[in-house]
């Protein structure tokens, strides 16, 4: 088999149990994300392939904040797989950037792979889609869908973002309506602002039914 379905044998075998908004549906559909935005920019696809499905390999959330698994887990497959040094330092330097991290975490890498990684990853947190993961993973933490008496923290460290536990509603303002505007291509944020359009209009139907608005 080539490297690339082994690659894809090893994250669906590692992510078997995993919470549903961070399995490997989500990576599958972050990979054809990827593969859509790829077309239309000059880039290493066998880099954005793998980065695409080893992004999440480890997720530092189910792993007690801790994001050097996820790198780590990484490179050893790839260099079981005797893939190119450069394309595993280049696929692991993504995982470690293409994080969120409440929106204040400062890149120390960049690269045209990245970007289309970092968007396709992005886009499967908004939209339809986005908010069904939202939900799914509030309820996974035990966490209230909405309390009017908490407001959202718009300016969180990454230590905060990391350790908040502030209602599910709290999260869209959080990160998933300030997604539109960090996208990196063109295809991302063209896409994107069809999703964001999405999730205002849930918000505004969750808002007035909340209230008793008909």
């Amino acid at each position: 088999m080539s490297v690339l379905e082994n690659t894809q044998n090893f994250v669906k075998k590692r992510l078997e149990n995993a919470e549903s908004g961070h399995d490997w549906f989500h990576i599958e559909r972050v990979y054809k994300n990827a593969l859509l935005i790829a077309k239309e920019e000059i880039c290493n696809i066998e880099v954005v392939q793998l980065a695409a499905l080893l992004h999440d390999i480890a997720d530092s959330k189910f792993h007690n904040g801790d994001e050097t698994i996820g790198p780590k887990v990484a490179r050893d497959f790839l260099t079981k797989e005797n893939v190119n040094e450069e394309i595993i330092s280049h696929v692991v330097a993504i995982i470690e950037n293409i994080s969120f991290k409440g929106g204040n975490f400062e890149q120390n890498f960049h690269s045209k792979e990245l970007e289309i990684v970092q968007d396709a990853d992005r886009l499967d947190a908004i939209g339809a889609i986005g908010i069904a993961r939202t939900f799914n993973y509030g309820g996974f933490k035990n966490r209230a869908i909405y309390d009017p008496e908490i407001l959202p923290h718009l300016s969180m460290s990454k230590e905060a973002y990391k350790n908040s536990t502030a209602p599910t509603i709290n999260h869209f303002y959080e990160k998933l309506l300030l997604l539109k505007d960090k996208m990196n291509t063109e295809t991302g944020k063209k896409i994107a602002q069809k999703r964001h359009d999405f999730m205002e209009s849930y918000l505004e139907q969750f808002y007035n039914e909340w209230n008793g608005i008909v």
